[in-house]
């Protein structure tokens, strides 16, 4: 990749990743932290970075074990961060947004990101699967259990969705 081809894929891609990370951590000022320090390591390897092999996806899943292994270092202190009940300033926020966010900090890690992934990323099962590392029938296992505690969480309002890779 080009130092120009990686500028127009970075233009293209940060809010996009920035989002898909937000949803996958819960916590927006870590998913811009681990993306822009994904798209640092990017930058780095940009000429051995193959266009046509999926950059989105290098950097995402470079993003998500950033993300990981800040949490196994700082895990007391995210333990007292998620106690406090902190409001970010900044207007209401939508309701729904917030009660979606709750719920998905409530699940798992790896459900959460199999759900961000298949659902916000908009994945398919086996891409999912070859992203994380999981096979497609523990993908589908942990989408499952992610739509099902959804629905407990938030008090049955999540419509239903037909699953695309059935």
């Amino acid at each position: 990749m080009t130092d120009e081809e990686f500028a127009v894929f970075y233009a293209q891609a940060v809010r996009r990743l920035t989002g898909q990370l937000y949803v996958m951590t819960g916590d927006f000022h870590e998913a811009q932290d681990v993306v822009q320090e994904a798209f640092a390591r990017a930058w780095a390897q940009r000429h051995r970075i193959d266009a046509e092999r999926g950059p989105e996806a290098w950097v995402r899943t470079v993003a998500w074990r950033l993300a990981v292994s800040r949490w196994r270092r700082i895990v007391r202190g995210q333990r007292a961060w998620r106690r406090r009940d902190d409001a970010t300033a900044g207007g209401e926020p939508d309701p729904a947004a917030v009660d979606l966010a709750a719920a998905l900090r409530r699940m798992p890690a790896r459900q959460r990101q199999c759900a961000a992934l298949y659902y916000v990323c908009d994945l398919t099962v086996e891409q999912t699967a070859v992203e994380t590392g999981l096979s497609a029938g523990t993908v589908k296992t942990h989408l499952s259990r992610a739509r099902a505690k959804l629905a407990l969480y938030l008090d049955d309002h999540v419509p239903a969705v037909e699953d695309r890779d059935a």
